[in-house]
């Protein structure tokens, strides 16, 4: 008798062959600068914990008052159950610091993508999407049943090519990461504003790895080009820079307003929980208090990359905090994990189908949560592991 999951069986055996097979670590501290695995404590260089308020005492302490105050789950969906004053409050917190009309917050920035993307165009209409955009932004416009068409990444001009070649459309959208989390690059936003105010055509950006990162003191690749007003849509985290889990759509009032009528995981799955929703405003406080994370963060992303570079590795196109190492194919890229974790270097490696075959990678996270001492050690870890494995 044939057994129904062979061919997952199979394909799983063909991911561990080629060096593509996920092996989770379990950690048994709180996510910091330094976290705990099988006993032994290391250096972290994995999360996208940027500015270290995941293990924040501030965090902490308002999380254990709100819950005092408001319990811990929401009930239900909020158009049925009623939304929580914590929920209006971040939102309206959350609007002031990125400077735009309204803002809206959903379970995460997945699902804030899988939100506005088909509540915004649909079937006859056309997308336009950078063709290394996130998962969550390609899942989106497969929602949407949309025409997408795909430019070449951070190229305006190709994107002007294509849309001048798209004739028959009904309604357009133009979508980009901010930061494009595998290799740290920016997108040329203020040119596609530009793009996009010339053809009347809507634009959306997914700033997940620009909160907390870019702009005056973290407040994401819109303030960063001082583009307030010029851009209709921008989706956030809250589970990077801001330490927590959650995710935002800011912009134009009318667009939030619509997405709390159309957006599906708004109205047919539960708000973020009060923790979350208390430690997201606590956040805020402190990124609104003082830029010395934002500062620390950069200083520490700068300072590892100018030594990586001089060490002999190629670290790609990166402009900001994110280090990629590149290293070319998933087996190697796995052996240089193995060993740095070794080191004492918690690092891990990402391959196919997170990044294109042939270009696997050690993607160094920076953090504010790390001193100049991990800094040094991680440095003397790579330059160990590198020369051992001949890729310096």
């Amino acid at each position: 008798m044939s057994n129904r999951t062979d061919w997952i069986e199979k394909e799983i055996a063909g991911l561990k062959e080629a060096g593509l097979f996920n092996v989770i670590r379990t950690i048994d501290s709180p996510m910091d600068g330094h976290v705990t695995i099988d006993g032994r404590s290391l250096l972290n260089f994995c999360a996208n914990n940027y500015l270290g308020l995941a293990n924040h005492p501030r965090l902490r302490a308002a999380t254990k008052k709100a819950v005092d105050q408001y319990g811990v789950g929401p009930g239900a969906v909020r158009t049925i159950a009623g939304t929580m004053s914590l929920h209006i409050e971040l939102e309206r917190r959350l609007a002031e610091f990125k400077q735009a009309e309204a803002c809206i917050t959903f379970q995460s920035g997945f699902t804030a993508n899988l939100a506005t993307i088909p509540a915004l165009v649909g079937k006859g209409d056309v997308i336009f999407s950078d063709e290394l955009n996130h998962a969550s932004i390609i899942d989106g416009c497969r929602l949407s049943r949309a025409k997408v068409v795909r430019y070449a990444h951070n190229d305006v001009d190709d994107l002007r090519r294509q849309i001048e070649a798209t004739t028959e459309y009904g309604r357009r959208l133009i979508i980009t990461d901010g930061v494009f989390s595998m290799d740290g690059d920016i997108a040329p936003l203020d040119k596609i504003a530009d793009i996009a105010n010339e053809y009347d055509i809507v634009l959306m950006v997914d700033d997940a790895h620009g909160e907390g990162v870019l702009g005056n003191g973290g407040r994401g690749i819109v303030d960063h080009f001082g583009l307030h007003g010029r851009v209709d849509v921008e989706v956030g985290t809250l589970s990077k820079a801001f330490g927590v889990m959650g995710g935002l759509v800011s912009g134009k009032q009318v667009i939030v307003d619509w997405l709390r009528q159309r957006g599906r995981p708004f109205l047919f799955s539960s708000a973020m929980t009060v923790p979350d929703a208390a430690a997201c405003l606590e956040s805020v406080n402190i990124l609104q208090e003082s830029t010395e994370l934002v500062d620390k963060l950069w200083a520490n992303g700068n300072r590892f990359k100018k030594e990586m570079q001089n060490l002999g590795f190629d670290t790609g196109f990166t402009q900001t905090p994110i280090v990629p190492v590149m290293l070319g194919e998933a087996p190697l890229a796995q052996k240089f994990s193995r060993r740095l974790f070794e080191e004492g270097v918690f690092a891990m490696a990402i391959g196919f189908p997170t990044v294109p075959r042939g270009k696997a990678r050690i993607r160094v996270m920076n953090s504010a949560a790390h001193s100049a001492d991990d800094l040094e050690q991680a440095l003397d870890a790579f330059a160990r592991v590198g020369k051992e494995l001949g890729v310096i």
